[in-house]
């Protein structure tokens, strides 16, 4: 019969601070509480000052408006002091034809989902049967979210509230002005600071972590430890020795480039969306921040060198990369079957790593601190907690994988040995090739898929699967369909409310000088 904590888990530490560490303080501080109440957490973050954070520039998705709002950070302020703007979707350059190429050569992933009155049809269905028109992708004719975010408007307007806004939206941001950001508001919560240089861990009698020993501070001991050391594992992977699964065989790219350069204008049109555009062995970033643009170039090793990836950005840069030189990445992409073993739980990159496409990264994060959060094992018995947490972000890991191939398996390039192999079905898991199988004779539905294991909506997955061209043959007819002149009018009305939606949003600029001015001023 196992032995639990007599005063249970009243203290925790988290190691290693970044984006990981900082949001899952701030979680957990939120909460649980801190301080002298008999019920309170003690929550203790060590990061050392010699070891910098990754992060280079990031993106979000959706859910991290309702993470801000959770842990209590207002719009404004974020906005200002992470130099962040909007993100309404991801434009995909290049990805299913090279460049020149005859037919579209871009599509779009907004994030608003497709319209649907009450009462109204579906739109895919009777979109697939061409009831919006020729040539009209999908994105364009169930939202007006790609008209607005093409002509570099805002999803919301000066007299909507924090988070909220007719377009459905997350935000571009300086990785380490938000660590600041979380550090300074962790703080605020109650959470305990130490900066240390962790040097070794150690395990107690029953091969939990017993202690972690640091250069400054001789050992720090708690009852749950969250491990946040990013791709060094210190506490999940070298300590506990708990197994990765490198899934490079379906995700080819493992290393990336990095640059931050200014606009060619200060009052440059800032594009509220993700720019991702395929090359010859990865893709670009190109991400617009206040003051300056993030690019990078993610690659895989197998496919070119990092001289021949160095000429791919600048050449994408141009003149605004001369006299700066990019910062490598190696990446590490898979994934831990087990993030919580014993007293220890892995967030963010010691847990696994799944490229940035698809700004997976802080949505796993959000995720493993929600659930740390709300599974809190208060009585000190991790198992039932582990178990369900493992099984829980196990499942999320594979879900994502089939979302981030589904981008490159569909390609209709042939031009390089990269998009060659990607998309040869031996590279392409059997979880995604069932549902590809599905959808050639329907359109994917919600009924495919499992909420709560699942980072990416339906609409997603339908706003990819189609702007890759792929092709649904619908056993379609007069009794399946029988709607497809109200499909007709909501198609028209859509493309006649992004006019109007031109004119009632601001420049994506223009709103993010007016959040940031209102931060200024309540300083003030």
């Amino acid at each position: 019969m196992k032995t639990l904590p007599k005063h249970g888990v009243k203290n925790v530490l988290i190691v290693g601070g970044g984006t990981a560490g900082w949001l899952t303080a701030c979680f957990l501080a939120k909460q649980l509480g801190t301080g002298a109440d008999a019920d309170a957490v003690n929550i203790t973050l060590v990061e050392s000052k010699e070891i910098g954070i990754i992060g280079v520039g990031e993106g979000t998705f959706p859910s991290i408006r309702g993470t801000l709002a959770t842990i209590g950070i207002d719009e404004a302020r974020f906005i200002r002091e992470c130099t962040a703007t909007f993100k309404q979707g991801i434009r995909f350059d290049h990805w299913v034809r090279a460049p020149g190429a005859p037919g579209a050569d871009h599509y779009f992933h907004p994030f608003s989902v497709p319209s649907q009155r009450p009462g109204g049809p579906e739109l895919l269905p009777y979109w697939l049967q061409g009831a919006a028109g020729k040539d009209v992708a999908f994105a364009a004719a169930a939202t007006m979210q790609k008209r607005v975010a093409d002509a570099s408007h805002a999803p919301k307007r000066p007299s909507d509230g924090d988070f909220m806004g007719p377009l459905n939206y997350a935000y571009h941001f300086d990785a380490g002005k938000f660590a600041a950001l979380l550090s300074t508001h962790a703080q605020s919560l109650g959470v305990k600071h130490v900066q240390a240089t962790v040097e070794r861990v150690s395990l107690d009698d029953d091969g939990a972590i017993g202690a972690v020993h640091t250069k400054e501070e001789s050992q720090l001991t708690a009852d749950l430890y969250i491990d946040c050391t990013g791709f060094r594992a210190a506490l999940i992977g070298d300590a506990l020795g708990t197994a990765f699964r490198n899934i490079n065989d379906v995700l080819f790219v493992d290393r990336a480039l990095a640059m931050q350069v200014p606009y060619e204008q200060p009052d440059a049109p800032i594009p509220s969306y993700t720019i991702a555009s395929a090359h010859e062995a990865g893709w670009t970033w190109d991400i617009g921040l206040h003051d300056r643009r993030g690019i990078g170039y993610v690659y895989s090793s197998r496919h070119t060198d990092d001289t021949r990836a160095e000429e791919i950005l600048r050449g994408y840069i141009g003149k605004q990369a001369e006299g700066r030189n990019p910062r490598q990445l190696k990446l590490n992409v898979g994934y831990r079957d087990q993030h919580w073993v014993k007293n220890c739980v892995a967030v963010g990159l010691s847990g696994g790593f799944l490229e940035p496409l698809e700004s997976s990264g802080i949505g796993l994060i959000e995720t493993a601190a929600y659930l740390v959060s709300y599974l809190f094992p208060h009585d000190g018995d991790f198992e039932p907690v582990a178990k369900v947490f493992n099984e829980m972000m196990k499942a999320r890991y594979e879900r994502i994988v089939d979302f981030v191939k589904l981008h490159y398996c569909l390609t209709q390039r042939n031009d390089n040995p990269f998009w060659i192999d990607n998309a040869d079905p031996a590279s392409i898991p059997d979880s995604l090739k069932d549902k590809l199988a599905m959808w050639r004779k329907r359109a994917p539905h919600r009924m495919d898929f499992v909420v709560d294991y699942e980072m990416y909506p339906p609409s997603s997955w339908q706003y990819v699967l189609y702007g890759m061209e792929f092709a649904t043959d619908l056993y379609a007819n007069g009794k399946t369909l029988p709607r497809t002149e109200e499909a007709r009018k909501e198609f028209a009305m859509i493309a006649q409310m992004s006019q109007r939606a031109l004119a009632d949003l601001p420049s994506h600029r223009a709103m993010v000088q007016y959040l940031t001015q209102r931060a200024e001023r309540k300083i003030a």
